[in-house]
């Protein structure tokens, strides 16, 4: 069960951790090539959306790596779950109908739940 996870949450926490870097460091400018929603949300939000991810990652791979509160990794996870849920309703009412890398990212982080629960 241990490669289990992490063959599914290292792949996902080094997405979420370049993911929410770029939201953090990069302007809305610089992002909105690959991120046209940004135009839709607030600066401060947009930044707090990248330490999310940042700090998910982390919660996916540090708890489990040195066994302390290793709870943590199956709430980073079912976080993820729930922040893509939104993501996929931020697209849609914004006209995108480009979400298939959100469905990924929602399969990917429910696959690490159990995992990350049996570590």
């Amino acid at each position: 069960m241990n490669i289990a996870y992490w063959i599914v949450a290292g792949p996902l926490a080094l997405f979420y951790f370049y993911a929410g870097a770029l939201k953090v460091i990069r302007s809305p400018d610089r992002l909105r090539p690959m991120m046209a929603w940004v135009d839709h949300v607030p600066l401060p939000a947009l930044r707090a959306l990248g330490t999310v991810e940042v700090l998910g990652a982390t919660g996916l791979i540090l708890p489990p790596l040195t066994g302390i509160a290793p709870s943590l990794a199956p709430a980073a996870a079912i976080g993820f779950v729930l922040l893509q849920a939104g993501a996929i309703t931020v697209h849609l009412t914004g006209g995108d109908r480009r979400i298939a890398l959100n469905a990924g990212l929602i399969v990917t982080a429910a696959a690490a739940v159990w995992p990350a629960i049996r570590l």
